[in-house]
């Protein structure tokens, strides 16, 4: 897990046993001007976050909120979980599902698709879902999924609250595989926030994900740290987010 040709529709059928369930959306109460998908956790549903997204005071961004497939989950001992990809432990030797990955992020790339294209497009998520996230992010860096399929949406910024990075061993090399994934991932504005009383993502997870993405070349890496926050978000970090979205995309001020 950590530091160790199909189109997009057909890439992302691929797990089509595990159907993606819902997806709730909020759309801008001004002038459009970013669209963000946003992924929840392991065991939650877009609509629980589509309900918090929905009070932020960011009235140009619209939010796509999916729900993951209901999926067998080996941490959980094969009991099924709204999950993004598969997790056997939460540690730094835990195997990467990159089938499952490439799914959900061919999922997420499928769902911004259709944005005009003078719109923004971001990602961010919460626990697996910034995990999800920030796999993305280094897709759109490299320019292609794990299997090789080619990753075409263009990312302006990412955000993963309470996660960690997935691939994160391997990931030198293969951005080292095109000249042109320096050039993405010097320019892609990615923000990290982490409590450090999390209890169930521990908050070296976060900090070493920070890190691990700057020593690559993610050259525009933010890590901002709640003292005493657990495995949940509080006001002051989802106002952190707003500050962050708004100044990174350049959306107007409210």
């Amino acid at each position: 897990m950590l530091f160790s040709g199909l189109s997009i529709e057909k890439q992302a059928s691929r797990t089509a046993r595990w159907a993606f369930g819902q997806t709730y959306v909020v759309k801008p109460k001004g002038k459009h001007q970013a669209t963000i998908v946003w992924l929840h956790g392991l065991g939650d549903n877009g609509n629980s976050w589509a309900s918090l997204l929905e009070t932020l005071p960011l009235p140009n961004v619209k939010w796509i909120c999916p729900t993951a497939p209901q999926r067998p989950i080996t941490l959980f001992g094969g009991f099924p979980s709204t999950a993004w990809f598969d997790v056997d432990e939460l540690s730094e030797n835990a195997k990467d599902d990159t089938e499952g990955l490439d799914a959900s992020a061919a999922y997420v790339a499928s769902l911004l698709a259709n944005e005009p294209a003078d719109i923004k497009l971001g990602l961010g998520g919460f626990s697996m879902g910034a995990a999800a996230s920030l796999y993305s992010a280094c897709c759109f860096a490299r320019g292609k999924y794990e299997n090789q399929n080619h990753y075409s949406s263009h990312l302006s910024a990412v955000v993963g609250l309470s996660g960690w990075l997935p691939c994160a061993g391997s990931l030198k090399s293969k951005l080292e595989e095109t000249n042109e994934a320096a050039g993405r991932a010097a320019t892609l504005p990615v923000l990290l926030c982490h409590g450090k009383g999390d209890e169930v993502v521990p908050y070296h997870f976060g900090q070493k994900s920070a890190e691990k993405m700057s020593s690559v070349g993610f050259d525009d890496v933010t890590f901002k740290s709640y003292s005493g926050l657990g495995h949940y978000t509080v006001p002051n970090e989802m106002e952190e987010v707003c500050r962050w979205i708004t100044s990174k995309v350049g959306l107007d001020a409210v």
